[in-house]
């Protein structure tokens, strides 16, 4: 389950990175906040508690 989210949450990152047509304008804001998202659940991952 812990997996599945982590590809999940990366490919939104992927997608939120403002280097694409659609999120030119978005700024670094989606995908900082995704990428915030991923860290604590790879230390939660880490940690055991997933």
């Amino acid at each position: 389950m812990g997996t599945i989210l982590i590809v999940i949450l990366i490919l939104l990152v992927i997608g939120g990175l403002p280097v694409f047509p659609h999120s030119r304008s978005w700024g670094y804001g989606p995908s900082g906040i995704l990428g915030v998202v991923l860290v604590v659940l790879l230390i939660l991952l880490l940690l055991g508690k997933i």
